[in-house]
């Protein structure tokens, strides 16, 4: 196996010319340059030099491995370059995961436009996943931080959990809805209604949320023949499948048609977390920092 010293030595070689003047620049023996590129020799069983009355000559394996000395040097320069980069936040790319019910406002593109020009060495790549998801993926490494939708039920003691917003939950009808017309609506008149979103008993997040919400109003939601825990559940109330209890920043994006209500009892609400690895790299911090300051109470 050849060593990145061997290659760095070989190319110095072939770049000066000669064996002198390579141990010159590379302030190393003669002796000692020419004992390498024998081992390398030795080790591919090839030669790779001649010396001949026009000086020092590549073989045709010699100018196989220079060409690719040269690409395996410089790959390795860059790979060094991007890791001090990225230990000191200043390049590198962010695995930002999002639930479905966690939309992209304004502020937050904002906020990704600004970072991105702040720091243009630092791409950011989003997916989708759900809120236990990602805290999975995030304690095992496949991704950097998450904007998730509480509840979380499994706590990971690995992870920084820290509460972004809260928002208003509001109440998606489809068209022609008896409760259409309404200002505001009570959750006791929901009782019996079909929601096209129901929980699943091990996940947390929005269907989570709005069962519990429910409960406490002395009813579970009624599941709809039709249903989904992502975003196109609001294209199902469109539909007419049923009823969603949704955040108002979701609400805000229904498809044309669907009437979105305000809720009128206290306290239906639901918070977004951002989460991230404890002892993340400096690039991770660096933007869950800027998004909890963006988010931040003015």
């Amino acid at each position: 196996m050849l060593t990145h010293r061997q290659l760095r030595y070989f190319v110095e070689i072939v770049d000066a010319g000669s064996f002198s003047q390579a141990a010159e620049r590379l302030f190393i023996a003669q002796s000692a340059l020419s004992r390498q590129v024998r081992e390398m020799e030795l080790a591919l069983q090839v030669p790779l030099l001649d010396r001949d009355a026009r000086g020092l000559q590549m073989t045709p394996a010699g100018r196989s491995l220079y060409a690719d000395a040269q690409k395996i040097l410089g790959a390795l320069t860059d790979a060094m370059a991007r890791a001090t980069h990225a230990q000191r936040g200043t390049d590198g790319t962010l695995q930002l995961l999002h639930s479905s019910s966690v939309p992209f406002t304004p502020a937050l593109l904002a906020l990704l436009a600004q970072h991105t020009a702040q720091h243009p060495g630092v791409a950011i790549e989003i997916a989708q996943a759900s809120s236990e998801q990602q805290a999975l993926d995030i304690a095992e490494g496949r991704a950097d931080l998450g904007l998730a939708r509480a509840p979380i039920l499994r706590r990971r003691a690995a992870l920084h959990y820290a509460t972004l917003y809260e928002e208003p939950l509001v109440l998606a009808v489809p068209p022609g809805h008896a409760l259409a017309a309404q200002t505001q609506v009570h959750m006791d008149s929901l009782r019996g209604e079909r929601f096209v979103a129901t929980p699943h008993p091990e996940r947390g997040g929005l269907g989570h949320a709005v069962a519990e919400l429910c409960r406490a109003h002395g009813f579970a939601p009624l599941p709809a023949a039709v249903r989904s825990r992502k975003w196109a559940q609001l294209s199902l109330v469109q539909g007419g499948m049923g009823i969603a209890i949704v955040p108002a920043s979701m609400g805000a994006l229904a498809p044309a048609g669907v009437r979105v209500l305000p809720l009128a009892e206290p306290g239906c609400t639901s918070g977004v977390l951002a989460l991230w690895r404890e002892g993340a790299p400096a690039l991770v911090q660096r933007f869950a920092t800027d998004l909890l300051a963006a988010c931040a109470p003015i």
